[in-house]
């Protein structure tokens, strides 16, 4: 049996409807009108234990109530979810006590605190025994270079340094599962890169399952070996990323670095699009002919300093997949 189990799962919420006018305002307080917005719609995914996956889509796909849901903060409307064999909105005490959360834009810390005050805190709530709790803490003020900030209020603490500070809260009590929503906005290059080294560090010594949501594709393509794509509440695509690509990036570019400058490249079954002195960028279908012929016909046309592939961004790949509106 899977760690996490999602089988046909649903949520709608109720809004209100508003008319227009002064009568439509009186008409309101008298009797409200609801109308039903279906945020998930039926919902399948299996994750097994040790898995980092990247959850994706653009803005109210159903990303975030999905993990909400997860969690135990929201309940189905419909459908199925185990998690580690608990029910996250049936068993909710028993489920926190097993699982870490990260939401980007809100904290767990508290906010007037020192950030180790936090951190004791957390100790006494999940009633983690003193020697497992300062173990945990050295391995996480390590890796995530929390010395110069734990005497801080958690208030003033930068946006990267609260988002390390969060992740090490997370991840305390040992959790088999972490939770991550928009774990890097904001971040500068240099905070992000700690974090992602901090995820695959933790996924790969401790096993802990990671489940990511993001907008930031430089994230999946780092962390994650597998995506599952919702869009309008629904699954369009669960699989590996270099599948994703295979299946979808149907164009690729070799970049040519050319012993001379050379204005017009011409070979068969490849497109110049782009051109800087020597260099040149050509692109291909991978239907059509492979990377090593085309190195091999532009050898033999021309003198070649250098060569790189460039395979297709998964952020265009992903923009396509929803510009045409299915996977299939």
């Amino acid at each position: 049996m899977s760690l996490i189990d999602v089988e046909d799962l649903q949520k709608t919420f109720k809004i209100a409807t508003r008319q227009s006018g002064r009568l439509g305002a009186l008409k309101a307080l008298v009797s409200r009108e609801y109308r039903d917005v279906r945020a998930v719609d039926e919902v399948s995914f299996a994750l097994d234990a040790g898995e980092m996956v990247g959850y994706i889509g653009p803005n109210g796909a159903g990303k975030s109530t999905t993990i909400k849901m997860l969690t135990g903060i929201l309940v189905p409307s419909g459908g199925r979810i185990v998690v580690d064999g608990r029910v996250p909105h049936q068993q909710r005490v028993e489920h926190v006590r097993q699982i870490g959360v990260v939401f980007g834009q809100r904290t767990q810390l508290w906010w007037d605190l020192p950030t180790i005050e936090s951190f004791e805190l957390l100790r006494h709530i999940y009633r983690l025994p003193e020697a497992r709790w300062r173990a945990n803490l050295d391995a996480f003020t390590e890796l995530l270079d929390l010395a110069p900030f734990l005497e801080t209020p958690v208030r003033q603490l930068s946006l990267g340094q609260r988002m390390r500070a969060d992740l090490a809260a997370a991840l305390l009590h040992d959790p088999k599962i972490l939770f991550l929503d928009e774990p890097t906005i904001g971040l500068d290059v240099v905070a992000k890169e700690r974090i992602r080294q901090f995820l695959l560090q933790i996924n790969r010594d401790r096993g802990v399952t990671v489940i990511l949501t993001t907008h930031d594709l430089e994230d999946i393509t780092r962390l994650c070996q597998r995506v599952v794509l919702i869009d309008h509440g629904r699954v369009i695509y669960d699989g590996g990323i270099e599948q994703l690509r295979a299946r979808f990036g149907h164009s690729r570019t070799l970049v040519v670095d050319f012993e001379q400058e050379i204005r017009d490249v011409q070979v068969p079954f490849a497109a110049l699009v782009r051109r800087e002195g020597p260099r040149s960028w050509l692109r291909f279908e991978r239907d059509t002919t492979t990377a090593a012929a085309l190195i091999a016909e532009i050898s033999a046309r021309y003198p070649v300093r250098d060569l790189t592939l460039e395979e297709p961004a998964i952020e265009g790949i992903v923009r396509g997949i929803y510009e045409t509106g299915s996977a299939g």
